[in-house]
């Protein structure tokens, strides 16, 4: 079902099944020869959430080769997705740790879905993490972790609501200071937001934040016609092998195509100082395999910000 302006979900509908997705592809990951990263919280939400298809990839009854053409290498190919989450997952991971060891006690993870960093992560004392998420996101992973006996290793405070709805002054609520530097991250969030809702957010993670704070999302570059076709081909394919193990999900119906403002600029335009690596340049940083030159997110840009002066 295609997206509208005031549509819910949980963590097996809709766009929350991404979240999901992605927990799979990390507990893939964290299970693979050269682990880039560890995330032993991601299989066991895998399970509880009970998506028929990603609890058998976690559990080992469906293997990855199962949902690709023999001998495909194409940026289709789930070897290479979760490669690609796990390099993302690395980059956010070094990013808190980095914003955190020089100083930074306040923390806010915007759309925060099976995220499991405030239980995995070694934070320094004192440091206060924020999850934003829909309530039933929120509760389910809170309920689920706390019978796991899962401890969170910061102070893990949760907001519950839509980033659509007055999210500033419930994470006030709960107990932020905008007069401190905050390390915000918007990991893989920006293309499910209309681009006027893009903007919106970003300026209004600029407003509250302190000189100091960093940020951390990903930049797509301006998408013509023809990119955009690729990666609504991408999609398709990867939704239709979904479809044959029993996901019936069109992921092009996720996504909000229109053109957009480029991350990195925009927020360099109000004041944060930017650095960036593409998805490319960390895959080799990472001594992956190269990607393949039709994998449709090669060039995105994975950006760190820090404010120095608002504009």
């Amino acid at each position: 079902m295609a997206r509208t302006d005031n549509d819910t979900w949980d963590l097996a509908s809709s766009v929350g099944v991404t979240a999901t997705m992605v927990a799979a592809s990390r507990a893939l990951a964290s299970k693979s020869e050269r682990p880039l990263i560890n995330d032993p919280f991601a299989e066991p939400l895998v399970r509880a959430v009970g998506v028929d298809l990603f609890v058998r990839l976690v559990s080992g009854e469906l293997k990855p080769a199962d949902l690709q053409d023999e001998n495909d290498r194409s940026s289709t190919s789930l070897p290479q997705m979760t490669d690609n989450v796990a390099v993302r997952t690395k980059f956010y991971d070094e990013f808190f740790v980095d914003a955190t060891g020089a100083g930074i006690r306040q923390v806010v993870i915007l759309a925060s879905g099976l995220d499991s960093r405030a239980y995995r992560l070694s934070w320094p004392d004192g440091t206060t993490v924020y999850e934003i998420d829909q309530p039933q996101v929120i509760e389910f992973k809170s309920r689920t972790l706390a019978e796991m006996g899962a401890q969170p290793t910061a102070h893990r405070r949760t907001v519950a609501i839509d980033l659509r709805d007055d999210w500033p002054a419930a994470l006030r609520a709960a107990g932020f200071h905008a007069g401190q530097p905050t390390a915000w991250s918007a990991e893989g969030l920006l293309g499910y937001l209309p681009p006027e809702a893009q903007d919106r957010l970003l300026d209004t993670v600029t407003t509250l934040s302190a000189p100091g704070s960093r940020i951390a999302t990903e930049s797509m570059p301006r998408r013509d016609d023809t990119l955009r076709e690729r990666l609504k081909e991408h999609m398709r394919t990867v939704s239709e092998r979904w479809r044959k193990h029993g996901l019936d999900l069109d992921m092009t119906e996720l996504l909000y195509f229109g053109d957009r403002n480029e991350a990195a600029p925009y927020l360099s335009g109000r004041g944060w100082q930017i650095s960036a690596s593409s998805t490319r340049e960390l895959f080799a940083a990472n001594g992956l395999p190269p990607l393949d030159d039709d994998f449709p997110f090669a060039d995105r840009l994975y950006v760190i910000g820090t404010l120095t002066d608002k504009k």
